[in-house]
């Protein structure tokens, strides 16, 4: 009977770990909204490029854009709170305030966007921005700093590619125009993390 009860408790327990991690991803769930608003069955097929074979339309590629440009700007508010309080380099704690105060302006424009072209965008981060969130706070001291430094290089990087796809691919003008208006600010994001990035590796 033990050996039973035992048994169950490490089912539930297996039950309880597969639930946590099946938690629904928010920007795919925004995404989903989105689709089912056009009509979009067929995500895989529509959400790659703004045109596709041909030149026709694919009408995913403007809200999984904006889905995606939401989640990864609360990242870099939420974390930049955390790592202007925590961090342990000046350096580090002045570009995490400097993404506070940066992204918090470009996601109220986004926002504004989104509701004028009624496309729903995520509210809470999405899995991936939370995996990195919860990394960089995982470590302490200046392995912290060096931690938020690297996430933020990688993450600038994929920001910039995505909003320049955004600026040449977008069908929609206004979103083209918020694109190419942040896009700058991106690149002057990176450009002040590869300088920083030397420096913070240096620290012990």
């Amino acid at each position: 009977m033990k050996r039973i009860f035992v048994m169950l408790c490490g089912a539930a327990s297996l039950l309880g770990a597969a639930s946590c991690s099946s938690k629904p991803d928010s920007v795919e769930q925004a995404q989903e909204t989105n689709n089912a608003k056009k009509g979009i069955t067929d995500a895989d097929t529509t959400v790659t490029t703004a045109k596709g074979v041909g030149g026709e339309q694919r009408p995913a590629f403007d809200s999984e854009f904006m889905t995606k440009a939401a989640s990864g700007g609360m990242l870099e508010v939420q974390l930049g709170q955390q790592v202007a309080q925590k961090a342990t380099t000046p350096e580090a704690k002045q570009f995490a305030q400097q993404m506070v105060t940066d992204h918090t302006k470009a996601n109220e424009e986004l926002k504004a966007l989104a509701a004028q072209k009624n496309i729903t965008l995520p509210t809470t981060l999405g899995k991936d921005q939370q995996k990195v969130y919860d990394d960089v706070l995982a470590e302490k001291g200046p392995e912290l700093d060096k931690k938020y430094v690297s996430a933020m290089l990688t993450d600038h990087q994929e920001d910039i590619k995505e909003y320049q796809e955004a600026v040449t691919q977008s069908s929609d003008t206004d979103i083209k125009t918020f694109a190419q208006k942040n896009l700058p600010v991106l690149q002057m994001h990176l450009g002040m993390l590869q300088k920083m990035q030397p420096v913070i590796e240096a620290k012990k």
